[in-house]
């Protein structure tokens, strides 16, 4: 598709694409904005390069997409910022925040429509990050996969991989700085295991390994198989992106028919990332 003020080059096959002639610094007008917003329904992920965002500039970016995002979990490292998140890994820390494919907040009962990740500190190699195309991981379905799924629910929530005993409790608090009393006290969120966008109509797979927890009706144990065979057919290599940061790299992503992987490949250096996230609605 053409664009009228700025040129998208996209970065791969599935979804992703640079977004050149934009100056997110500035005050862009109505139709580079309208243009942004095209941009993001039809490449899902945008990459802006060399954009010098101050924290109350990246908030303004964000509230282009929509409201602004209150994460319920995370207690806020910049309090007089509450809607900016850290994420952050330290030189001596091993475990990254979402180290695994994931659609942030899930767990809520309207997660997020999408992000906007802003790099500040990047290690000297590593820390890129990937993007699976969940239309396309619904599209290339058998008809017969889809008919199961029609109508299905799937429970939401902190799985026991986030819990105060399970694994990542004493790296995912230190790294995000999750409030685990409030992880305890949640609960399960539940969503269509296929949503619909509700700007595009397209229909996407709306699962992802960090949170879902199984399909309402069916036992863990019933659930696994159906919901491992999703898992490893919508993060297929063909239905990917990959960022390489660089310092001032803005990445943008559509929440609502995308999952993500942060790749932890950058042992002894530090990573620093901070993200504003906009207001979704209950997916249906």
């Amino acid at each position: 598709m053409a664009y009228k003020s700025i040129d998208v080059q996209p970065v791969s096959g599935a979804l992703g694409a640079e977004v050149l002639g934009a100056d997110l610094t500035q005050d862009l007008d109505n139709e580079t904005w309208d243009d942004i917003h095209q941009a993001f329904l039809d490449h899902i992920v945008l990459i802006f390069r060399d954009q010098d965002l101050s924290i109350e500039r990246h908030k303004e970016v964000g509230r282009r997409f929509g409201p602004l995002h209150l994460h319920p979990l995370v207690k806020t490292k910049i309090p007089e910022h509450p809607e900016i998140l850290l994420v952050e890994k330290e030189a001596d820390e091993k475990v990254a925040a979402g180290g695994v494919w994931h659609s942030d907040v899930s767990f809520g009962q309207e997660p997020p429509l999408g992000s906007l990740l802003y790099a500040e500190v990047l290690p000297p190699y590593g820390g890129d990050t990937m993007w699976a195309n969940q239309y396309l991981a619904y599209e290339t379905l058998s008809d017969g996969m889809k008919a199961m799924l029609e109508g299905l629910n799937a429970l939401h929530g902190m799985t026991s991989y986030w819990q105060k005993d399970g694994p990542r409790h004493g790296d995912q608090k230190r790294t995000v700085n999750i409030d685990f009393d409030k992880v305890a006290a949640m609960e399960p969120a539940v969503h269509p295991i296929v949503r619909t966008h509700p700007e595009t109509g397209r229909k996407a797979l709306y699962i992802n390994p960090a949170f879902t927890m199984h399909i309402e009706g069916m036992t863990e144990e019933e659930s696994k198989p159906i919901l491992d065979y999703l898992y490893k057919h919508s993060t297929r290599p063909e239905f990917t992106c990959r960022l390489r940061w660089s310092p001032g790299t803005l990445g943008i992503w559509d929440n609502r028919c995308t999952m993500h992987l942060p790749i932890n490949d950058y042992a002894g250096h530090r990573r620093r990332m901070r993200r504003v996230t906009v207001q979704g609605d209950r997916p249906h």
